[in-house]
């Protein structure tokens, strides 16, 4: 581990180590996902056995985790039309003919999503090194909006049960800090690898222990997440993108005296790699323990808001 009292130094170190600048060529917008080719859809799709599906994502109500940090609240879901105005026939339609329609209103992050490369940058500097100012504006993300997204995110999916691998009882503590080789040890105990193109889903238990406790402080409070020492690992495997069933990915506390999410700094602007987060794991999770497969097909496509930084998604894994 770095030095804990200088997170400003072990950040400029691993993003200089760790950059992919340039990798895809100097007008690239998708990142990592780039490591997700025909080829291997192709070979993901190959995966389906039974045809058996799960939906990864938690539920998007008004009983979610948010609290109002950074006025991310949870979903306001409005009628617009209901049953009652058909049956009192206040709706105007002829021969009978009745509807509802609604409205939701959200924060884009306020539950299950993926984080876009527009999400965080490092000393004013987004994703290829551009400057963020000419990137997010007033008007959005202006280069490397979620659309651009919406349809290469399909491919492998391999589980990393590390909660039931190396926790107790199938979860791990808070402040938990999962390392390269609480990653590798995972991967052989479940018999599965991990490459290019991948998209990773990290289970450490925090979401179950979340639905048997309360929310408590699950969005932005303690919890276990990856080591800010991972950055070698997340680059060096050229996994497409990652997720976890925790509101922050990476270790909370985080690891250095004075620090805020530094695994973000280096993951998004100069890694490139998509992140997701609050990913319902459990149900897969037992599906994986009970027949011992951890690969599977995945598609993740996020909702296409044109210029946003992150966006709702509902992954649905298929075994």
């Amino acid at each position: 581990m770095p030095d804990r009292t200088d997170p400003e130094g072990a950040i400029a170190e691993a993003a200089e180590k760790y950059s992919n600048w340039g990798r895809w060529g100097s007008g690239d917008v998708l990142g990592t996902v780039n490591f997700i080719d025909a080829d291997t859809r192709r070979a993901a799709a190959a995966l389906v056995r039974t045809g058996e599906s799960f939906s990864l994502a938690q539920s998007f109500d008004m009983n979610g985790p948010q609290k109002g940090w950074r006025r991310r609240t949870n979903p306001v879901h409005t009628m617009l039309d209901t049953g009652v105005d058909a049956a009192l026939g206040n709706q105007g339609f002829p021969h009978g003919i009745g509807g509802a329609d609604d409205v939701v209103s959200m924060p884009l992050q306020c539950s299950t999503q993926w984080d876009g490369l527009g999400h965080i940058f490092d000393h004013g500097r987004a994703w290829n090194g551009r400057d963020a100012a000419k990137v997010v504006t007033s008007e959005g993300d202006l280069v490397t909006g979620i659309e651009h997204m919406a349809a290469p995110v399909t491919g492998r999916g391999v589980l990393l049960d590390v909660g039931r691998v190396v926790g107790e009882d199938g979860e791990l503590p808070d402040g938990f800090a999962i390392t390269a080789e609480h990653l590798k040890a995972t991967a052989e105990a479940h018999g599965v690898r991990v490459g290019r193109g991948d998209i990773v889903c990290v289970r450490t238990g925090r979401l179950a222990r979340a639905r048997r406790e309360g929310w408590g402080d699950y969005a932005g409070g303690p919890a276990p997440g990856l080591s800010f020492t991972t950055a070698g690992w997340l680059h060096g495997t050229e996994i497409a993108a990652i997720a976890t069933d925790t509101w922050g990915f990476e270790v909370r506390p985080n690891e250095f005296d004075d620090a805020f999410q530094p695994l973000h700094q280096v993951a998004i602007p100069h890694i490139g790699l998509l992140i997701g987060e609050m990913w319902d794991l459990d149900a897969l999770a037992e599906r994986c323990a009970a027949d011992g497969v951890h690969a599977f097909f995945l598609t993740a496509a996020p909702i296409p808001f044109t210029g946003a930084v992150g966006s709702p998604v509902n992954p649905i894994a298929v075994k």
